[in-house]
């Protein structure tokens, strides 16, 4: 019997704008590695529907008051605060069964997750409450419809429902993307380790940097909350593909075809290329890879290494190096300083990775680790979690199904070997999808077959070899910028991908009209669109810039000796610019011709105001195209208009986006491009 300690603390949920304990005594959820209570848990009585209400009504709007580098800012604030309190997250992360190393990539991780995309936004979105994605569309000869995709947030709430094993992480990478978009979210942790997720919430709402209703906690049970979606929600439920089957056929979530992703069971495979064998870096660092998978977080993690496919003329040499490796690793007490793997969340699902351990045995030998004998270095064996690391070899795994179809979600993998590269592509194939597997090879043809041969079947690839062993980030590692998610059995969904995350909680709309009603909309200028030609736009400071303000120059002759003189100056003598008959030859030219770059260096010349003032520097150009060639004796002529005003918030300037266009005598386009800037919000600048 568990004892019942009077520390055990009762969570609470955090919904329609207050803390509310749930009805009853509350499940009692045991402390993983001592079994004893550490806190009680329960979502009786609480109004789900009220809870999507308020999130709607009240969190929505607020956050789409703000702009996406205001939304970023929040997150930035709120994370630099929980990095300062990590320790006490990483005390109560103890109750987990993760050791400090273990808690790492959850807590620090989640944190920097979130900071990552804090960042991200404000460099790689605009300060704006509305974004247009791709090129403006033209839909008429005479430009006066056009197109332009926008995207907006969904009016509704990010439901997340959390898996147990990662609570922080599995939060903050998931309500980071959202709330930078604009939605509203309500966190239903998994309730194992939910007393975790609760602390971080609590210290977040304390900040009160959010608005109200732009993040709400279900501890306990989801209860009735599904059935209150609507269109304009959107729910991501990391778990057991099983659960995630049930949630999404909910009838709710498909009668109001309900944005859902799902990252589910995921059969993850390590392949070792046929180039890797003992006395090579890349076995040395396939075998590390393997053993920290199997036992970090007690193999509990979405990304652990499932199937070791190996070469079959070194499967016995990997089977042996990884069964020392794992025979030598501590299990015990996660604040042991001397353990190396602490305990699985629950005796519950210790039980659990027993049973899967039989049913892959059914096809499968044990060859190293006894799953029914503990061995702790602290600890009790019985009360606790614990469970040495079991590895597996399956003799025949192309006509196996168990090693392919049951995860044991624990410290467990098994080996499979190939006979060449198709055998060990088909082998990853049969895990019929999964998150992540990894490539250790140091020979580019080995590498291009197999990455290519799986990637249908992945989220994420990961290529190990000895140039990389120092900056990798591992197999197990989900990253802000990357999409983690996978096909198939492991949900068919993504997460993060650096800001395709943020749009999949956005609507993406197809807003048809002229352009200067689809520049009120987009906030940015439209070729067509009403124009400003009020005095030179750069000596104007943000506070006076308008979109459209726009300067039209004098025009400008290139001649032969501009052309020379660029070409010996820069080091550019391509034949088409000083041969005749050598660019009379090429079927783009009808003479020589000048230097694309030299195009844009004279538009520079007549477009720039050279005097001090409001624009501070050029920090690049996007888009440049050189879309008609320019011979001696033509003229240049530009015409430069603000495209987009983008104010960066606690600073004292902002970027601006120019549209540049260069034409010759005949008015045709010779270049199009866009010219970045920094521009100041005042000018003079105000004294720091």
């Amino acid at each position: 019997m568990l004892d019942e300690g009077v520390t055990a603390r009762r969570l609470e949920s955090y919904v329609q704008g207050a803390w509310r304990k749930g009805a009853g005594e509350g499940k009692p959820l045991a402390h993983a590695a001592t079994g004893r209570v550490h806190a009680r848990i329960s979502s009786e009585g609480l109004d789900f529907a009220g809870a999507l209400e308020w999130g709607r009504d009240v969190g929505g709007p607020a956050l789409r008051r703000h702009t996406v580098h205001e939304r970023a800012l929040m997150l930035k604030a709120i994370g630099q605060k929980l990095m300062e309190m990590k320790d006490a997250f990483h005390a109560e992360s103890l109750a987990t069964g993760a050791t400090p190393r273990d808690a790492w990539p959850d807590i620090e991780g989640g944190i920097g997750t979130m900071l990552t995309f804090a960042s991200r936004a404000r460099r790689e979105l605009p300060n704006a409450r509305v974004l247009t994605e791709g090129p403006v569309e033209p839909l008429s000869r005479d430009g006066s419809f056009a197109g332009q995709h926008i995207l907006t947030p969904l009016h509704g709430v990010a439901i997340h429902i959390n898996a147990f094993n990662f609570p922080v992480w599995g939060m903050l990478e998931k309500i980071a993307p959202a709330l930078i978009g604009g939605m509203p979210c309500l966190v239903k942790p998994a309730s194992q380790t939910a007393y975790l997720t609760e602390l971080v919430v609590r210290r977040m709402l304390e900040m009160d940097i959010l608005p109200d209703g732009a993040l709400q906690l279900v501890c306990g049970g989801a209860g009735d909350l599904l059935d209150h979606v609507t269109g304009q929600d959107v729910v991501t439920f990391t778990g057991s593909a099983a659960t995630g089957r049930k949630l999404k056929t909910n009838p709710a979530i498909v009668a109001h075809s309900t944005r859902f992703t799902m990252e589910a069971d995921s059969l993850n495979a390590a392949i070792l290329g046929p180039d890797a064998g003992p006395g090579t870096p890349e076995f040395d660092l396939f075998v590390r890879e393997v053993h920290r998978e199997m036992t970090s977080k007690a193999g509990q993690k979405c990304t652990a290494i499932r199937r070791v496919i190996v070469p079959a003329a070194h499967e016995k040499a990997v089977i042996e190096a990884l069964s020392e490796r794992l025979a030598a690793t501590p299990v015990g007490l996660p604040d042991d300083a001397q353990v190396r793997m602490g305990a699985l969340v629950s005796t519950g699902e210790r039980d659990g990775v027993r049973d899967q351990i039989a049913r892959i045995a059914r096809e499968a030998e044990i060859v190293s680790g006894d799953p029914r004998r503990v061995d702790v270095v602290s600890g009790d064996a019985e009360s606790g979690a614990f469970l040495n690391p079991v590895l597996l070899r399956c003799a025949d795994p192309m006509n196996a199904a168990a090693p392919h179809e049951i995860e044991a979600f624990g410290p467990v993998a098994t080996v499979m070997a190939y006979d060449d590269v198709a055998q060990a592509v088909a082998l990853a194939e049969k895990g019929k999808g999964s998150l992540v597997s990894s490539v250790f090879t140091d020979a580019p043809e080995v590498a291009a077959e197999i990455v290519i041969g799986v990637a249908a079947f992945h989220g994420r690839v990961m290529i190990g070899n000895r140039a990389s062993a120092k900056s990798s980030t591992g197999h197990g590692s989900p990253l802000a910028p990357l999409v983690h998610g996978g096909p198939g059995r492991a949900g068919g969904g993504e997460e993060m991908g650096g800001m395709r995350g943020v749009k999949h909680f956005m609507q993406r709309t197809a807003v048809q009209g002229t352009p200067r009603l689809l520049s009120a909309v987009t906030g940015e200028w439209v070729d067509g669109a009403p124009s400003r030609t009020d005095g030179h736009p750069f000596r104007k400071s943000l506070a006076e810039l308008q979109i459209g303000d726009q300067i039209v120059t004098d025009a400008r002759e290139v001649t032969r000796e501009d052309v020379e003189h660029f070409a010996h100056f820069t080091g550019d003598t391509f034949y088409a610019h000083m041969d005749s008959a050598a660019a009379k030859a090429n079927p783009f030219f009808e003479d020589r011709v000048a230097h694309g770059y030299l195009i844009a260096s004279f538009a520079a010349g007549l477009f720039v105001d050279p005097e001090p003032g409001p624009v501070l520097a050029n920090y690049g150009v996007d888009n440049l195209r050189f879309l008609t060639p320019v011979y001696f004796g033509d003229t240049l002529r530009v015409r430069l208009t603000c495209k987009q005003i983008n104010p960066r918030e606690n600073a004292v300037y902002g970027e601006v986006r120019w549209d540049c266009r260069v034409t010759n005598g005949k008015d045709e386009v010779v270049a199009q491009y866009d010219v970045l800037t920094m521009v100041a919000k005042t000018w003079p600048l105000e004294a720091a």
